[in-house]
């Protein structure tokens, strides 16, 4: 969609314009003007004047003379002859010797020229100037800032207006949301052909509320469904409707809802609707700016009729917040959940990026799709583009494999730090924590695979990572696989406790992880004995990252943290069980990490493997 703008002009820009104008005409118009009326004539024209005693005011300067007429009505010029008897002659005719002006010759062209004109660029000035501020102090006293929406351009609302374009977004544009398109095609179908729907009986929904976590497209989708249905897109945020006066926010919405029922059909995009829409309680007064701005929403969306094919299209990220009054039928009509795309909407996606960039022919989107679960659609993006800064800075001419794994990194861990400093016995410490890890999982059932594994220091703060990618997305993990990635967690310290008999502050990231991980078995997923299936927690802006709070007394919460304890030290003793039982592996895989800083997962097996086998052949 093209974004169509009209600049707002300032009283400054107009008070300059208003003085290049009339500088113009003092320089270049003015001048000729005072000359229009002044005829050059030959020195005969003047005697014969001077005979016929028709001569009225006479000017004799030093290369020209000027002259008028018995009656002043016309200025004459003639250049000055050797002839002394001219004074003579002319005094003898009558004239009357002064210097001759112009304006003095014409004053209704000095009238108008002096006074008329600059009088007239003023006042429409000033006109300009009192429309301004007749319009600030409508809005002040009625509360109005209104909104000019309109084909060619904007008012002084604040929202902005997007036109059908050649080049405007479609559906083909927007991969990875395959449920949510189907959903919208519906709506852009009853825009192009609405009397199929009206034979029926059907009608068209008056909303459709996009959510999901950031990232996810829910704007992107927006802006489609109008590139597909052709019909101007009106796009604000909620905020821009929340103001500093009671009334203002209300006001626009009113102009927002009119100018769209004028350009019908279109679509609404709000932005953000929490914002204005969020649930009503006993903390918001009767007065309050939002509760005025969501209650003026309410009405309007009741009041408009959606057979003239207005729809409101609404994004968030916390659907759990929105007023319920906003979200029945018959004001959004239509719940469109925007989620994290699977595997086969992230290969689509980085296909429709890829695109964009020159890539070499061997590049497998599909490996990059499995490498990167839970990327949103913006993630995605960045990672291509990221993967084509790296083939400039490499001086290549296409991006390869190898470029798009480490923008995975990059987006995921940050970028390379080329001056981090470390020790050889800090290297060898993240060496062997980080191949605990890798071992922990490699060593148990329903685990995922180790792809990579570096010990390469990271702006994110990482020393080192070993990264692990199942084949296929999970929807479900099961008590084991949960109890299993808990073990994985502390294998980096049960290394550090094993080989140097002492451990560093490298695992509280794992800690972390290993301690939410078990605590959400315990109080949301039922998997404690102590419990059984007892929701003790409650989780709210779960597309935000997830709040979670406990919903139990004091006394359940003690338990809860002596079973989390519990959970975390049998895995960990689990953990340094298998490293125990390992450690020839060990030793070797981190002695080659060391050297290497970066191995590969099938690099990891192969290790592993052979230490296994000498093992054997020692036995």
């Amino acid at each position: 969609m093209q974004e169509m703008k009209t600049p707002k002009k300032s009283l400054l820009y107009y008070c300059i314009v208003a003085l290049f104008i009339l500088t113009a005409l003092n320089l270049f118009v003015f001048p000729l003007l005072k000359d229009i009326h002044i005829q050059d004539v030959s020195y005969n024209v003047l005697m014969q004047m001077a005979d016929a005693k028709n001569i009225g005011q006479v000017e004799i300067n030093e290369g020209e003379i000027l002259f008028t007429d018995k009656e002043n009505k016309q200025i004459y010029r003639t250049g000055k002859m050797d002839d002394p008897n001219l004074t003579e002659r002319l005094y003898t005719a009558g004239a009357d010797f002064r210097s001759i002006s112009a304006d003095e010759m014409s004053p209704m062209q000095y009238f108008f020229l002096s006074f008329v004109l600059p009088t007239l660029l003023f006042g429409f000035l000033g006109w300009i100037l009192f429309r301004q501020l007749k319009k600030r102090m409508n809005g002040g006293a009625n509360a109005i800032n209104s909104m000019t929406f309109g084909m060619g351009g904007l008012g002084s609302g604040s929202a902005k207006v997007y036109v059908k374009s050649d080049g405007g977004i479609k559906f083909a544009d927007v991969a990875g949301e395959e449920e949510a398109k189907d959903l919208l095609r519906e709506i852009v179908d009853f825009l192009h052909d609405p009397e199929k729907y009206k034979e029926i009986g059907a009608k068209l929904p008056k909303g459709a509320l996009l959510s999901g976590p950031p990232g996810t497209g829910k704007t992107l989708l927006a802006k489609a469904v109008a590139g597909e249905a052709e019909v101007p897109f009106f796009s604000i945020s909620g905020s821009e409707f929340v103001e500093m006066f009671v009334g203002m926010g209300a006001a626009k919405v009113r102009d927002l809802f009119k100018q769209a029922n004028e350009k019908a059909p279109c679509i609404v995009f709000i932005d953000e609707i929490d914002a204005i829409g969020k649930r009503r309680d006993n903390t918001m007064g009767g007065n309050d700016e939002r509760e005025q701005t969501l209650n003026q929403l309410l009405t309007e969306m009741d009041g408009f009729d959606s057979s003239k094919g207005v729809v409101i299209l609404a994004a968030t990220n916390r659907p759990e917040a929105l007023d319920p009054a906003l979200l029945r039928p018959g004001r959004f009509d239509r719940r469109i959940p925007v989620e994290l795309p699977d595997l086969q909407g992230r290969a689509a996606i980085l296909r429709v990026h890829a695109k964009k960039i020159k890539t070499a022919p061997d590049v497998d989107l599909d490996k990059i799709a499995r490498t990167c679960p839970g990327a949103s659609g913006a993630d995605l993006a960045n990672i291509v583009n990221e993967a084509a800064l790296r083939a400039v800075r490499s001086g290549r001419k296409a991006a390869v494999q190898e470029d798009f794994e480490e923008s995975i990194e990059t987006v995921i861990a940050g970028y390379r730090k080329k001056n981090a400093i470390m020790s050889d016995k800090e290297k060898m410490i993240v060496a062997y924590h980080e191949v605990g890890h890798a071992l922990v999982a490699a060593l148990q059932s329903h685990s995922a695979p180790v792809e990579k594994i570096t010990i390469i220091p990271r702006t994110s703060g990482a020393l080192g990572y070993t990264m692990q990618v199942d084949e296929a997305d999970k929807t479900l993990l099961t008590k084991t696989e949960l109890l299993n990635k808990i073990t994985t967690y502390t294998g980096g310290r049960s290394a550090e406790e094993l080989i140097f008999k002492d451990y560093t502050t490298g695992a509280s990231n794992d800690i972390e992880q290993a301690t939410r991980l078990a605590r959400a078995m315990i109080t949301r997923y039922g998997m404690s004995e102590n419990f059984d299936m007892l929701a003790l927690e409650t989780v709210s802006n779960a597309y935000l990252g997830g709040d979670s709070s406990l919903a139990c007394s004091p006394e359940t919460q003690t338990k809860i943290d002596l079973a989390a304890a519990e959970l975390v030290k049998k895995q960990h003793e689990k953990a340094r069980s298998i490293l125990a039982e390992n450690t020839d592996s060990l030793h070797r895989i981190a002695r080659f990490l060391y050297e290497k800083e970066t191995i590969s997962g099938e690099e990891f097996m192969e290790l592993l493997q052979k230490t296994e086998k000498n093992s054997e052949n020692r036995d």
